[in-house]
């Protein structure tokens, strides 16, 4: 038998919006959802080798591998993931051991523990985060209305006598005056 969401959501819509109203909202899970698909690996589950999610990826258990994600990946505070990410934006609660490479934020939560690389446009890391490793800034995108910038030159007006240049060819040395 094939599962359909939509098949799914029919027959759940009841029970579904009763947990809901008793559940508490967490801001995170609210943001993600608004983004697209969020792919949930849960507390006891312990996964290796290359995870790939469309959308965003929370992570409560354990990863070893590769992470790669179009929208955001959080790891919470139980989540215990040894591995490469490359993502939208990562926020960390938990214990991480590899290399985050994120096309915008980084987070590192109170409590969390990064050993590794991080490459992103902004990084945060809370007081009682723990972060061992490099962290560098990718630049930001160029606004299409505003022309690069140029290096400004300095030129200094000569003062003094003209500077002498030195050669050495064979043995002999030979000067010059520049004017």
């Amino acid at each position: 038998m094939i599962w359909k969401r939509e098949d799914a959501e029919a027959s759940h819509a009841a029970p579904a919006q009763e947990a809901e109203r008793e559940r508490p909202k967490d801001r995170k899970d609210t943001r993600m959802t608004e983004n697209g698909e969020v792919t949930i690996v849960g507390t006891g589950a312990r996964l290796e080798g290359n995870v790939v999610s469309a959308g965003s990826l929370r992570i409560d258990g354990q990863v070893k591998g590769q992470i790669n994600a179009d929208g955001d990946v959080v790891l919470s505070p139980q989540s215990q993931v040894e591995a490469d990410i490359r993502a939208q934006n990562v926020s960390v609660a938990g214990k991480f051991k590899g290399n985050v490479i994120v096309k915008g934020k980084a987070h590192l939560a109170r409590g969390g523990r990064i050993d590794g690389n991080i490459t992103s446009k902004t990084l945060v890391v809370e007081e009682g985060g723990i972060f061992h490793g490099r962290a560098s800034w990718t630049p930001r995108a160029r606004r299409p209305d505003r022309r690069p910038l140029r290096p400004a030159r300095h030129r200094r007006p000569p003062t003094g006598p003209p500077r002498r240049r030195t050669r050495h060819h064979e043995g002999v040395t030979r000067c010059s005056t520049s004017s």
